[in-house]
């Protein structure tokens, strides 16, 4: 098995009909980190952008027709003007069309707001009582 590449460090940005369109490859080869459709619907802004960051390359013995495929840290930009921190496991073609942020004030505000973000998880628990 060959040496991974390295992962990315680049912020690549999303509209929502990519991110939903990302999501849906995620669900449809049956990715593990992804959001479930209902909740993307009723949360997240239909204008927004949103910002994927990768994290790692993962990998499933069991399935090397998804491996290796990159777990990204998802920022994403909800209806109420919130933003929350998800994760999603994304194909590396599919991460590389996106578009590459190239503003250096840029990629450093979105790492501080995802370092500074709550959870798809805590922002739920606060809104709904419930995850």
């Amino acid at each position: 098995m060959a040496a991974d590449p390295p992962v990315p460090r680049v912020v690549k940005a999303a509209d929502t009909r990519a991110l939903l369109a990302l999501e849906d490859t995620a669900e449809v080869l049956g990715l593990n980190q992804r959001l479930l459709p209902s909740w993307l619907d009723a949360n997240v802004a239909p204008t927004g952008l949103h910002y994927l960051w990768a994290g790692i390359w993962h990998r499933l013995s069991h399935r090397p027709e998804v491996s290796p495929h990159l777990r990204c840290e998802l920022l994403l930009q909800l209806r109420g003007g919130d933003q929350v921190l998800s994760l999603l496991d994304v194909m590396p073609a599919d991460f590389e069309a996106l578009p590459t942020v190239a503003s250096r004030s840029e990629v450093l505000q979105v790492r501080h707001l995802m370092d500074s973000a709550r959870s798809v998880r805590e922002w739920a628990e606060a809104h709904t009582g419930e995850a």
